[in-house]
């Protein structure tokens, strides 16, 4: 069994040499405006290169305290501070006393902002579902727009690097993988995104079809909330990174923690010509996956906006499209009556009580 849980090895190392690494690192200082502190900058790229050569990945680090399998081990504060966020927000999810909070996602990457020049379709279907919670007292709406992945300076959800199909073990919760300071893989999003979800009594997610599949950056977090489905939420108990003490962890027995579950769930999917149905199928079994619940029968929707017509005029055909902007909001109560079903002990699905826009 010994043989069995150590780590297989044998690709090819990423290490960059100096020269490499100089080369890469300057390469974001090409404004001739940086010319006047070049010197300051030499001296910087030298910083990082010995951070990166020694692989300082937390500098920063902490006793871990009581509450740990080792009390001793030395913690990320950032990992620290994030773990920290994480349990506050769950803290708030359980009080009874608290309102029903909902978190909206805009998974499309379009904006006015940036090269398209034109907001998106999804983002004015996230705003009738927002109108609709909004409207009822005692909500908090929370809206993720994953849109300020292409248009906002500095934000970025580095790639998972499936720590779990080495053991599940080995995929903290939340993810211990980033920040990595000395790879220079900062300001990562997800640390501010985890609490979002686990405070959340209800989540909607609305996406575009992009090539049949899922858009970027919901995919991109859809990878990074891996360790909400299994996660390890003492990273002592590994050691940190080490892959054999994880594996040994796992073939002993793996409680597999559900960080998400009883959450309730929304899933809005809007295409103009292929795949809205199997990209809403596939959000939807992700979600029940992690034992989150669909919030009822008229709470998971696929259309299409403006099939096989001039992208240019998409706007104008959702205009028109009153259908299926009233099967959002018919989306958003039902998730609104689930959640308020849910924390009051009882069991509902208004969707029977809606008026359908359209039949067939």
């Amino acid at each position: 069994m010994a043989d069995g849980v150590q780590p297989r090895k044998g690709m090819p190392s990423p290490q960059l040499t100096e020269e490499q690494f100089r080369a890469r690192y300057l390469g974001q200082f090409q404004d001739p405006a940086f010319d006047a502190v070049r010197n300051e900058i030499e001296r910087i790229t030298a910083v990082a290169w010995d951070s990166y050569s020694q692989y300082r990945k937390s500098p920063r680090v902490q006793r871990a305290g009581p509450g740990y399998a080792n009390p001793d081990y030395e913690l990320s504060t950032d990992w620290i501070a994030a773990a920290d966020a994480v349990r506050a927000a769950q803290q708030q999810h359980d009080d009874p006393s608290s309102p029903s909070r909902f978190l909206l996602i805009n998974c499309s990457s379009r904006s006015e902002h940036t090269c398209p020049g034109e907001m998106s379709k999804t983002w004015r279907l996230v705003t009738l579902a927002r109108d609709v919670l909004e409207a009822h007292a005692g909500t908090v709406v929370e809206i993720l727009d994953l849109s300020r992945l292409a248009s906002e300076y500095g934000r970025r959800i580095h790639p998972c690097k499936a720590c779990f199909s080495t053991a599940a073990p080995l995929c903290h919760w939340p993810c211990s993988c980033y920040p990595n300071h000395a790879m220079g893989q900062v300001q990562d999003w997800m640390n501010d995104i985890y609490p979002m979800w686990v405070a959340a009594h209800g989540i909607m997610i609305v996406t575009p079809v992009n090539w049949y599949q899922v858009s970027s950056p919901l995919k991109l977090m859809m990878d990074r909330l891996v360790c909400a489905d299994g996660g390890n939420p003492d990273p002592t108990l590994t050691n940190g990174k080490d892959a054999a003490t994880a594996k040994k962890i796992e073939l002993d027995g793996w409680n597999y923690p559900r960080h998400l579950e009883g959450r309730l769930f929304a899933c809005i999917v809007h295409g103009d010509v292929e795949g809205a149905e199997n990209v809403r199928r596939s959000i939807s079994d992700w979600l029940r996956y992690m034992h989150l619940s669909p919030a009822g029968r008229l709470a998971e929707l696929d259309r299409y906006i403006g099939y096989w017509k001039p992208y240019a005029t998409s706007h104008d055909d959702l205009d028109a499209d009153t259908a299926i902007q009233e099967e959002v909001r018919n989306a958003a109560r039902t998730l609104l009556e689930g959640v308020l079903a849910q924390r009051a002990g009882r069991q509902a699905d208004v969707s029977s009580e809606l008026q359908l826009p359209r039949q067939k």
